[in-house]
């Protein structure tokens, strides 16, 4: 990340080895305040201060503030501390570079969200992270995070720095029953029947296909594309393996003229945040919308029921699988013991099976713990449940990407879906030679 290393630079700071982390449910409070004690060099006679810790996140529409309301409540409940949030709106671009600020330019929050993957890699070799590896250790993380993957985004050099909270996929269709209705129409069942009933949908005065223009929304939507429509062993060639022959060849162009067909059956949207674009598909103006599975937490909100209301189709109904991306929390040094073993609680609390378990029902996401009851779950749930069993997973192109490539991507995403008289050859071109250069 650009901004990363130039702020570290003008602190005179250079690559310093780091790591990162994850947590457990329901241990024994003195194996936790050993641990604390080990870790922070810091040992109370009684209980460890109360102290304030500034948590802050993207989360900010009405199912993701819902949700991380329940973290909240388990830490405010569950120890002496106290949660004091630092939401910031726009999204995870808007609010990514403002974090990076604050940490390198030495005002760093006591907690802070990234997604799984790259996104703080610099900031964890630069050793602005706390090492959360102690505490991984003592709660046996590495048993009940599943997939291993989750942990493995968090850990640098065998030490772990960060704790996923959640497994987010991006490969989901949504389908809003009323605007299929309202049109006459059956609702589809993969995405070559969501194109062919596009020009039903039209003259319905629907809007076939509702998009944000945020920029990581067409990029995300694009890699829904590329893995339905190239199919994974070609998307993992580009993604994972970055080919850029392969990014420029003739399955890749079945995936750009696919985009530039989305692109076209989303052109009315005119709306900019994602959850605008879901509440067309709630209210039935739009048909659907690629969105990751926090999406439901929207339909939840409007008291809507999955296969009643709305359909949910993984891999858009052509390759049912998931992507394990999701969110992960990371600790900013402090100078300041007391402090630390607070943030360490903060990790473990999120970990918990009942917190796990609570913020997952209300994100629409699945729990990284493998060994809590989810019975609760509506039907889109289950189906990633289902197929997060099976093992049908993919990594996330943060999990690939680093923030750089990553930006670029998503810029050259942005400038396609907004610039109509960008040809689909015109993209794969660049985009090629994107991932020629990625890292």
């Amino acid at each position: 990340m650009i901004v990363v290393r130039l702020a570290l630079e003008e602190r005179g700071q250079s690559d310093i080895s780091g790591a990162f982390s994850l947590h457990r449910e329901d241990i024994d409070m003195r194996l936790l305040r050993s641990v604390l004690a080990g870790t922070t060099a810091f040992c109370a006679a009684g209980a460890v201060a109360a102290a304030e810790l500034e948590v802050t996140h993207w989360w900010t529409s009405g199912g993701e503030a819902a949700a991380v309301t329940e973290f909240a409540k388990a830490f405010n409940e569950g120890t002496e501390h106290t949660w004091v949030d630092g939401a910031i709106a726009g999204g995870g671009s808007t609010a990514r570079p403002i974090m990076v600020s604050r940490i390198t330019g030495g005002d760093p929050m006591h907690a802070t969200q990234f997604n799984h993957g790259r996104q703080a890699e610099e900031l964890v070799e630069a050793g602005l992270m706390l090492d959360l590896t102690d505490l991984a250790e003592a709660e046996g993380w590495t048993d009940f995070i599943h997939p291993a993957s989750l942990l493995d985004s968090c850990t640098l050099d065998g030490r772990i720095y960060c704790v996923p909270v959640n497994i987010h996929s991006w490969q989901w269709l949504w389908l809003s029953h009323k605007a299929y209705e309202d049109a006459g129409l059956d609702v589809p069942s993969n995405w070559g029947e969501f194109i062919d009933t596009a020009p039903q949908l039209i003259e319905a005065g629907k809007v076939p296909l509702a998009m944000g223009q945020q920029p990581w929304q067409t990029a995300g939507a694009f890699g829904v594309l590329a893995t339905a429509i190239a199919g994974v062993d070609t998307w993992a060639k580009v993604t994972i393996d970055k080919d850029a022959s392969v990014a420029a060849g003739p399955e890749y162009a079945k995936v750009f003229q696919a985009a530039a067909q989305a692109r076209e059956l989303s052109k009315d949207s005119n709306v900019q945040d994602w959850n605008l674009a879901t509440a067309m598909v709630i209210n039935g103006q739009a048909g659907g919308q690629i969105m990751g599975d926090w999406a439901q937490g929207e339909f939840a909100i409007a008291g809507k029921v999955a296969g009643e209301d709305y359909t949910c189709l993984p891999g858009l109904g052509v390759h049912e699988l998931i992507s394990t991306a999701g969110d992960a929390f990371y600790f900013p040094k402090q100078d300041d013991p007391e402090i630390e073993a607070a943030q360490l609680e903060l990790a473990s609390t999120m970990l918990s099976k009942t917190a796990q378990v609570a913020f997952n029902l209300k994100k629409g996401s699945l729990p990284v713990r493998g060994d809590v009851d989810l019975a609760a779950a509506n039907d889109c749930m289950k189906k990633g449940l289902a197929i997060l069993a099976e093992g049908n997973i993919i990594p996330s192109g943060d999990q690939s990407f680093s923030a750089d490539t990553a930006t670029q991507l998503e810029d050259l995403m942005v400038e396609f879906w907004n610039d109509l008289s960008m040809s689909a050859e015109e993209v794969q071109e660049i985009y090629a030679d994107i991932i020629a250069d990625a890292d």
